[in-house]
């Protein structure tokens, strides 16, 4: 009995000898030619079946079963090409007619007709000019991954994401409870209209330095409506009743859409996930905001920030619990799903 063969033990390769391990080889080899060439099927497959006899590795009852499957797909080869015509196996018998299933490991004057899908990089943007047929789509078409998260200062980073944990569960969630418990949630989001609306002059002038006039006046015919008919921003008939959506935009996305680098990623206490870019829009959005320049008062400013904090965590689901419930490192998936956020915020 031949070697990396044991009944009752199934095929063990590490016990093949130097002849098997040539023969599967070669028979590798054997097949690649298959996939890469359109002629000479039946003598390929003699041949492959020939090796699986020399090797020794199968009984006379597999051989002739694997013999007559390969031929058959031989034969099946030979058939759809017959059929489709053009550019793949058999392309000769019908040229007149274009194949809509062209054969990607066709070798022409400029290389593949197809991308190497066992290349390091198999990208594909557009999956019906190489693929032929939108079937393919959903197997095949690759998009090309997003840059990498620079996080040179992951250990202090992630030493600040605790403490930002700790402070969510033993503050800010006891918190929330308690508002909660005390306002309705109608009361809640009317809160949060105001606070929205107060913060309009920030949308207004990065939608401006964006370059997108008709988000801008978006913003400012909200600001308008909603101050008046609702009642100071706590209600929000421009979207109710004319159906104008928000417009959101902040500096940090303005200074994106200036092709402005993101940096290196930042976790700030209580703030949260950030980056270089996004921390300096922040401290632009701070000075954007009107509510600072008619307070004289620290305190107050705090307190604004915090409460608008709260509320806004009030009314928003609980995706922070959910994700470190799910997440293998709350911290890696955390930084990743804000990337992903303000990436398509830039670059929709």
């Amino acid at each position: 009995m031949r070697k990396g063969l044991v009944p009752g033990r199934g095929f063990n390769l590490a016990r093949l000898g130097n002849r098997e391990i040539s023969v599967l080889s070669n028979l590798q080899r054997i097949t690649l030619f298959m996939l890469k060439s359109e002629r000479g099927c039946y003598v390929r497959s003699l041949r492959l079946a020939e090796l699986l006899k020399q090797s020794k590795l199968l009984g006379t009852g597999s051989f002739l079963f694997i013999l007559t499957l390969v031929i058959l797909i031989g034969l099946s080869h030979v058939t759809y090409a017959a059929e489709t015509g053009g550019g793949g196996l058999g392309a000769g018998i019908d040229p007149s007619v274009e194949n809509p299933y062209p054969d990607l490991l066709l070798e022409t004057e400029d290389g593949l007709a197809g991308p190497d899908l066992l290349d390091d990089d198999p990208y594909l943007s557009e999956p019906e000019e190489v693929l032929g047929d939108p079937i393919f789509e959903d197997d095949f078409v690759f998009n090309v991954p997003p840059p990498n998260i620079f996080d040179p200062l992951e250990p202090v980073n992630r030493a600040i994401f605790v403490f930002n944990d700790k402070v969510y569960f033993w503050v800010l969630k006891p918190t929330k409870n308690v508002y909660s418990f005390v306002l309705p949630q109608d009361i809640r989001r009317s809160i949060g209209n105001a606070f929205a609306n107060l913060a309009a002059p920030i949308r207004f002038l990065n939608n401006v330095l964006q370059g997108e006039f008709e988000d801008a006046g978006a913003v400012l015919s909200r600001f308008a409506i909603n101050s008046t008919l609702g009642v100071f921003g706590f209600g929000d008939p421009a979207y109710v009743d004319f159906d104008i959506e928000p417009r959101l935009a902040d500096f940090g996305q303005t200074l994106g859409k200036w092709s402005i680098g993101e940096g290196f990623y930042i976790c700030l206490p209580f703030l949260g996930p950030s980056n270089v870019r996004d921390s300096v829009g922040f401290l632009g959005d701070v000075y954007m905001h009107p509510v600072p320049y008619f307070s004289e008062s620290l305190t107050f400013d705090m307190a604004y920030l915090g409460v608008s904090r709260i509320n806004l965590i009030s009314i928003s689901p609980d995706v922070y619990e959910e994700l470190k419930r799910i997440s293998l490192d709350p911290y890696v998936a955390a930084r990743q799903a804000y990337y992903d956020y303000r990436r398509s915020e830039i670059n929709p």
